[in-house]
Protein backbone atom coordinates (compact mmCIF):
# COMPACT_ATOMS: atom_id res chain seq x y z
CA UNK A 1 0.00 0.00 0.00
CA UNK A 2 2.82 2.02 0.70
CA UNK A 3 4.28 1.75 -2.58
CA UNK A 4 0.80 2.83 -4.32
CA UNK A 5 0.90 5.87 -2.07
CA UNK A 6 4.11 6.91 -3.01
CA UNK A 7 3.76 6.17 -7.16
CA UNK A 8 0.01 8.00 -6.94
CA UNK A 9 1.87 11.28 -4.79
CA UNK A 10 4.85 10.99 -8.37
CA UNK A 11 2.37 11.15 -10.32
CA UNK A 12 0.27 13.93 -8.71
CA UNK A 13 3.88 16.25 -7.91
CA UNK A 14 4.28 15.86 -12.11
CA UNK A 15 1.19 17.27 -13.10
CA UNK A 16 1.38 20.14 -10.44
CA UNK A 17 5.18 20.84 -11.84
CA UNK A 18 3.91 20.29 -15.71
CA UNK A 19 0.73 22.82 -14.81
CA UNK A 20 3.04 25.20 -13.09
CA UNK A 21 5.30 25.32 -16.22
CA UNK A 22 2.73 25.63 -18.46
CA UNK A 23 1.11 28.82 -16.21
CA UNK A 24 4.88 30.14 -16.39
CA UNK A 25 5.02 29.83 -20.01
CA UNK A 26 3.21 32.62 -22.16
CA UNK A 27 -0.35 32.30 -23.44
CA UNK A 28 0.48 33.94 -26.93
CA UNK A 29 3.58 32.67 -29.37
CA UNK A 30 4.78 34.05 -32.74
CA UNK A 31 6.46 31.20 -35.18
CA UNK A 32 7.86 32.12 -38.47
CA UNK A 33 9.64 29.88 -41.24
CA UNK A 34 11.21 30.45 -44.57
CA UNK A 35 11.71 27.82 -47.33
CA UNK A 36 13.27 28.63 -50.87
CA UNK A 37 11.69 26.76 -53.61
CA UNK A 38 12.83 26.86 -57.17
CA UNK A 39 9.62 27.49 -58.84
CA UNK A 40 8.51 31.17 -59.27
CA UNK A 41 5.14 32.41 -57.17
CA UNK A 42 3.18 32.49 -59.89
CA UNK A 43 3.73 28.54 -59.54
CA UNK A 44 3.75 28.37 -55.71
CA UNK A 45 0.54 31.00 -54.75
CA UNK A 46 -2.18 28.09 -56.39
CA UNK A 47 -0.56 26.00 -53.50
CA UNK A 48 -0.57 27.72 -50.82
CA UNK A 49 -4.16 29.50 -52.19
CA UNK A 50 -5.93 26.26 -52.45
CA UNK A 51 -5.97 24.87 -48.50
CA UNK A 52 -6.67 21.19 -49.66
CA UNK A 53 -4.01 21.15 -52.30
CA UNK A 54 -1.13 18.86 -50.09
CA UNK A 55 -3.93 16.26 -49.07
CA UNK A 56 -1.81 13.47 -49.02
CA UNK A 57 1.42 15.33 -48.87
CA UNK A 58 1.03 16.87 -45.80
CA UNK A 59 0.83 14.12 -42.94
CA UNK A 60 -1.12 16.52 -40.58
CA UNK A 61 -3.75 16.66 -42.72
CA UNK A 62 -6.12 14.33 -43.37
CA UNK A 63 -9.24 16.04 -45.52
CA UNK A 64 -9.68 19.81 -46.19
CA UNK A 65 -12.65 20.94 -47.77
CA UNK A 66 -13.85 24.24 -48.92
CA UNK A 67 -17.92 25.30 -47.35
CA UNK A 68 -20.32 28.22 -48.13
CA UNK A 69 -18.58 31.45 -47.67
CA UNK A 70 -19.59 33.42 -44.41
CA UNK A 71 -19.91 36.95 -44.16
CA UNK A 72 -18.65 37.48 -47.44
CA UNK A 73 -15.36 35.61 -46.34
CA UNK A 74 -14.54 31.97 -47.76
CA UNK A 75 -14.33 29.28 -44.89
CA UNK A 76 -12.68 25.81 -45.20
CA UNK A 77 -12.79 22.63 -43.00
CA UNK A 78 -9.88 21.07 -42.25
CA UNK A 79 -9.29 17.63 -40.51
CA UNK A 80 -5.85 17.34 -39.07
CA UNK A 81 -4.35 14.09 -37.56
CA UNK A 82 -5.30 13.48 -34.27
CA UNK A 83 -7.63 16.60 -33.89
CA UNK A 84 -10.95 17.79 -34.20
CA UNK A 85 -12.29 19.31 -37.26
CA UNK A 86 -11.19 23.27 -37.55
CA UNK A 87 -12.85 25.84 -39.49
CA UNK A 88 -10.51 28.47 -41.10
CA UNK A 89 -11.46 31.96 -42.49
CA UNK A 90 -9.49 33.68 -45.40
CA UNK A 91 -9.03 36.91 -43.97
CA UNK A 92 -6.53 37.99 -46.32
CA UNK A 93 -5.97 37.27 -50.26
CA UNK A 94 -3.48 38.87 -52.35
CA UNK A 95 -2.47 37.05 -55.51
CA UNK A 96 0.14 36.12 -55.49
CA UNK A 97 2.14 37.91 -52.54
CA UNK A 98 0.05 37.39 -49.41
CA UNK A 99 -2.56 35.30 -47.77
CA UNK A 100 -3.99 35.49 -43.77
CA UNK A 101 -6.11 32.55 -42.65
CA UNK A 102 -8.09 32.62 -39.09
CA UNK A 103 -9.08 29.47 -37.21
CA UNK A 104 -13.17 30.38 -36.57
CA UNK A 105 -12.98 29.41 -32.62
CA UNK A 106 -14.91 30.86 -29.89
CA UNK A 107 -13.31 33.28 -27.74
CA UNK A 108 -12.83 30.74 -24.68
CA UNK A 109 -11.23 28.35 -26.98
CA UNK A 110 -8.20 25.60 -25.94
CA UNK A 111 -6.52 27.61 -28.70
CA UNK A 112 -6.40 29.74 -32.24
CA UNK A 113 -4.65 32.12 -34.32
CA UNK A 114 -4.05 32.97 -37.78
CA UNK A 115 -1.48 31.86 -40.42
CA UNK A 116 -0.07 34.28 -42.92
CA UNK A 117 1.65 33.39 -45.97
CA UNK A 118 3.88 35.75 -47.94
CA UNK A 119 5.83 34.97 -51.11
CA UNK A 120 8.40 37.05 -52.51
CA UNK A 121 10.31 36.50 -55.85
CA UNK A 122 14.16 35.10 -54.54
CA UNK A 123 16.15 34.61 -58.27
CA UNK A 124 14.04 32.15 -60.35
CA UNK A 125 12.32 31.17 -57.21
CA UNK A 126 10.15 32.05 -54.45
CA UNK A 127 10.75 32.98 -50.93
CA UNK A 128 7.27 31.02 -49.10
CA UNK A 129 7.19 32.08 -45.45
CA UNK A 130 4.62 31.13 -42.96
CA UNK A 131 3.64 32.50 -39.69
CA UNK A 132 1.98 31.19 -36.92
CA UNK A 133 0.47 33.86 -34.58
CA UNK A 134 -1.20 32.18 -31.70
CA UNK A 135 -2.44 31.30 -28.04
CA UNK A 136 -2.82 28.75 -25.86
CA UNK A 137 -5.42 28.88 -23.29
CA UNK A 138 -4.92 25.43 -21.10
CA UNK A 139 -0.98 25.73 -19.59
CA UNK A 140 -0.63 21.83 -19.82
CA UNK A 141 -1.19 22.40 -23.89
CA UNK A 142 1.48 25.39 -23.60
CA UNK A 143 4.18 23.01 -22.04
CA UNK A 144 3.37 19.75 -24.94
CA UNK A 145 3.60 22.86 -27.46
CA UNK A 146 6.78 23.93 -26.30
CA UNK A 147 8.11 20.11 -26.13
CA UNK A 148 7.35 19.95 -29.53
CA UNK A 149 8.45 23.13 -30.72
CA UNK A 150 6.78 26.44 -31.60
CA UNK A 151 7.69 25.72 -35.03
CA UNK A 152 6.60 22.32 -35.42
CA UNK A 153 3.07 22.75 -37.56
CA UNK A 154 4.73 25.94 -39.71
CA UNK A 155 7.52 23.67 -40.39
CA UNK A 156 5.68 20.63 -41.24
CA UNK A 157 3.33 22.68 -43.57
CA UNK A 158 6.80 24.24 -45.46
CA UNK A 159 8.27 20.85 -46.00
CA UNK A 160 5.32 19.62 -47.65
CA UNK A 161 4.73 22.05 -50.02
CA UNK A 162 8.87 21.48 -51.02
CA UNK A 163 7.70 17.78 -50.89
CA UNK A 164 4.64 18.83 -53.77
CA UNK A 165 7.19 20.46 -56.27
CA UNK A 166 9.79 17.35 -55.55
CA UNK A 167 11.86 19.92 -53.56
CA UNK A 168 14.10 18.65 -50.19
CA UNK A 169 13.76 22.04 -47.93
CA UNK A 170 15.12 22.55 -44.63
CA UNK A 171 12.62 25.59 -43.38
CA UNK A 172 14.49 28.06 -41.86
CA UNK A 173 13.32 30.08 -38.28
CA UNK A 174 12.66 33.13 -39.10
CA UNK A 175 11.03 34.39 -35.62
Amino acid sequence: MKIVLTILAALIAVIVLVLLVGLALPRTHRASSKITLAQPPAAVWPVVRDLGSLQGVWPALQSAKRLPDAGGREVWEENASGMMAMRLIIEESVEPKRMVTRMDVAPDAAFGGTWTYELAPSGEGTALTVTEDGYVSNPMFRVVMHLMGVHHSVDGYLRAVGTKFGEAVTPEHVK
